[in-house]
């Protein structure tokens, strides 16, 4: 779409992604001349125009991170309300967060979740969107590994998404993958210890992991968790978090 809202004559994107964010990117640079239809589809039709003009434009929530503070306060059996989202874009996260026995009351812009004392066992498989977002699926992972039960996670849009499983076993998560697929057997604690953030999601489901934990716990390469997460530390300071951001390498 970036690329060829400029280019001369007429393109046609098929397969395309269909998440919000593309709607979203489509909406703006509509709002600033671009001629693009069919965002949301699985096929995207762009008219090239010669120029962009400058608009003020107000991005969507980000599904994610939305989903990431649900998950922190499930796995640490609290209580979170969370305002400016769009609920209709986490429905899949809602659905898996009540099967774990989360409780949610969803409003037009906020959701209110409270966490039970000990989560429930659920399966889960990544699929486009609207399906369930393989970028929670590390997350869920973290909060399944003290859940009652037995767990499956099955992957079915990235290859090798599973990195993290080495860093949670560390802090005595009982996890065991092999292919598409994840099982994690519900363990009474988990323990701090010194893992490694490989990637974005992989690195906040340790920090999720962590703020259950008993103990301390270091999560090194925090720069690839501050890609996707603006500030994660203070908020989750505002929600009772012990937790600190050390200096970062340049």
């Amino acid at each position: 779409m970036l690329t060829t809202v400029l280019a001369e004559g007429e393109t046609l994107i098929k397969n395309a992604a269909m998440e919000p964010e593309i709607v979203d990117l489509q909406n703006m640079l509509n709002r600033m001349g671009a001629k693009i239809t069919g965002a949301g589809s699985n096929e995207i039709k762009i008219v090239g125009v010669k120029k962009l003009k400058d608009v003020s434009y107000t991005i969507m929530p980000d599904r994610i991170e939305a989903g990431t503070l649900l998950c922190a306060a499930a796995i640490t059996g609290g209580k979170i309300r969370l305002k400016n989202l769009k609920p209709e874009h986490l429905t899949p996260i809602i659905h898996k967060l009540r099967d774990t026995g989360c409780v949610l009351d969803v409003k037009k812009d906020e959701i209110t979740l409270t966490a039970p004392k000990k989560l429930k066992n659920v399966e889960i498989k990544t699929m486009p969107y609207p399906g369930f977002p393989t970028d929670m699926q590390s997350i869920f992972a973290s909060i399944l590994t003290t859940a009652k039960g037995t767990s499956i996670i099955i992957e079915n849009i990235f290859e090798n998404r599973y990195k993290y499983a080495n860093e949670l076993r560390k802090m005595g998560a009982k996890i065991t993958q092999e292919g598409k697929m994840c099982v994690i057997k519900g363990t009474r604690k988990l323990y701090g210890a010194t893992v490694e953030a490989t990637d974005l999601r992989g690195g906040v489901c340790l920090v999720l992991a962590g703020l259950t934990a008993k103990g301390k716990t270091i999560v090194n390469n925090a720069k690839y968790i501050l890609r996707g997460y603006e500030d994660l530390d203070k908020k989750l300071q505002s929600l009772g978090a012990k937790i600190e951001l050390k200096d970062l390498e340049k």
